[in-house]
């Protein structure tokens, strides 16, 4: 049984959620899909980009949803950038950051080209994508990356108990949010081995038990784009799943604003917050802010209500596990490029965001600077080197009674965490 306060941030998203349930249809809910409102975004020459949520939003304790958001319409950034007119669900061609872009506003082009061979990432998600390597292939060879299949052993594909025939049954929602995660790995780490382990449902026990399976299997890397409101599980969940040294694990902050949110609270994890990444006119060449659309739609953030903070975490205002460490890309609006052929949600080329793009982005920068040390927690990596980080210092996702809980300020926020990648130098230890 929960016992959130009432008046807690999870409380809060918990009240969304089932006000949600309430209006959804029955036929959604049965399929598992679940269309939310249309959002857009602040930025005017963003203005009409229009998205829907890709998995359905937990319904009962325990259960966890993808983060992945499926831009439907409007005018990308990346169209913007590249004189692309808006088309609605645009097919034919890619509509959003490809491997090019992201490398270059991370500051990973060179560590692209030269890190990776011989580390597996982990992609853990729920249910089958039947069409994952293929769809795979489709994208890495559309942006000329070397080939990722079972037959050279660079990919491979099993259910949570590590077999390669009895797989889950078939999910297109979750199957889209399989091939933003494939394709992300892709675009930071192309030498990398990609695993995707599925999980048979998108319950935390068997999430968690394909979490497990993926260390196993030998996986040092493991990308977690899914999350849940609190409860007095968590800690038994951190025992149970995520307490693996050695190993560099991430898993998103949430796609619902300000709120906390599990596994990304667990103390054993690197979470990932969400921005809103532009083209500028600075030496960098690219600018940074707190991802939010509105009171309900953005990047989470917030202080744990069950997890203990861990030693590296040094904020005062929060007591407990506070969330996130460091972030990535979220916003649809200035979304990333996916392609996706499997159900109603498979038409081919897509643009993604929330906050399962920006996690495996961030397990795959852990993977191009190498294997973490013996013993070692690598969530603690980046408070070692912050300065290898780039400080996102603007925007917020909601209100709070604590300002940097939801508000970016100079270094360590909760929005953003401590900042996104500027290379490898925050993420090796």
């Amino acid at each position: 049984m929960r016992t959130t306060p009432p008046d807690s941030p999870t409380a809060r998203r918990r009240r969304r959620r089932i006000a949600f349930a309430a209006t959804a249809t029955a036929a959604l809910l049965i399929t598992g899909l679940t269309t939310a409102a249309h959002a857009q975004a602040a930025d005017p020459s963003t203005s009409k980009v229009t998205w829907t949520r890709s998995c359905a939003l937990p319904r009962q304790q325990g259960e966890m949803a993808c983060n992945a958001l499926r831009v439907t319409g409007g005018r990308t950034a990346f169209q913007q950038q590249h004189g692309i007119s808006a088309k609605a669900a645009e097919a034919s061609s890619p509509s959003g950051y490809g491997p090019s872009d992201l490398r270059s506003a991370y500051g990973l082009t060179s560590a692209a080209a030269n890190n990776g061979s011989g580390h597996t990432i982990a992609i853990v998600d729920a249910y089958d994508d039947p069409n994952a390597e293929s769809d795979l292939a489709a994208y890495r060879s559309h942006y000329g990356l070397p080939a990722c299949t079972t037959a050279n052993g660079c990919f491979k594909k099993v259910s949570q108990t590590g077999s390669t025939t009895a797989l889950p049954t078939g999910d297109s929602g979750w199957a889209g949010e399989i091939s933003l995660d494939l394709d992300m790995a892709s675009a930071i780490c192309p030498n990398c081995h990609i695993t995707l382990v599925e999980a048979k449902s998108a319950s935390m026990a068997n999430l968690g038990t394909a979490v497990n399976e993926a260390v196993a299997l030998g996986a040092q890397y493991v990308s977690n784009s899914y999350g849940g409101g609190e409860s007095s599980s968590d800690t038994s969940y951190d025992s149970a799943y995520f307490n693996h040294p050695g190993v560099a694990i991430t898993a998103s902050a949430g796609d619902e604003g300000y709120g906390a949110e599990y596994p990304a609270a667990s103390k054993y994890v690197t979470a990932v917050g969400g921005t809103r990444l532009s083209t500028s006119s600075t030496t960098r060449g690219w600018t940074e802010s707190v991802w939010r659309t509105s009171s309900t739609e953005g990047t989470g953030s917030g202080c744990s209500a069950y997890d203990t903070k861990p030693a590296w975490q040094t904020d005062t205002g929060c007591a407990k596990r506070m969330i996130a460490d460091v972030s990535a890309v979220a916003d649809p609006a200035t979304g990333v490029s996916v392609y996706d052929t499997y159900g109603a949600d498979g038409q081919g080329w897509a643009t993604y965001g929330g906050t399962s793009a920006s996690a495996p982005i961030i397990a795959s920068v852990y993977a191009l600077a190498g294997t973490p040390s013996a013993g070692s927690y690598p969530a603690g990596f980046p408070y070692v080197n912050t300065s290898a980080l780039n400080d996102v210092t603007s925007g917020s996702n909601g209100s709070c009674t604590t300002g940097y809980f939801c508000t970016a300020r100079t270094g360590y926020d909760g929005p953003t965490g401590l900042g996104t990648p500027e290379g490898l130098g925050a993420f090796t230890g």
